[in-house]
């Protein structure tokens, strides 16, 4: 049982996380990508609501992954894993 959780953790330390902090630096981007079109094209209105779809989703993006790093910490705890701090 012990080499099971041993590979678990080396594939959450080497797989999970990253993708995880990727997926959020990418959703990260989106919101500050979304904020710059919104304030830097006051008077094209097409742009605005292009940039405000830009904030919403990558709210909801940053939201999801905070979520799913959220939801496997607690199903670490409840099944006895060790979930790598990275």
């Amino acid at each position: 049982m012990r080499s099971f959780e041993a590979i678990l953790d080396r594939i959450i330390e080497l797989l999970i996380n990253p993708l995880i902090a990727l997926l959020f630096a990418v959703a990260l981007a989106f919101f500050l990508w979304g904020g710059v079109q919104f304030l830097i094209n006051p008077a094209e209105a097409a742009t605005r609501e292009q940039g405000k779809r830009h904030l919403l989703w990558g709210i909801v993006g940053m939201a999801i992954m905070v979520g799913v790093f959220g939801i496997l910490r607690i199903l670490a705890g409840t099944f006895g894993f060790d979930i790598p701090n990275n």
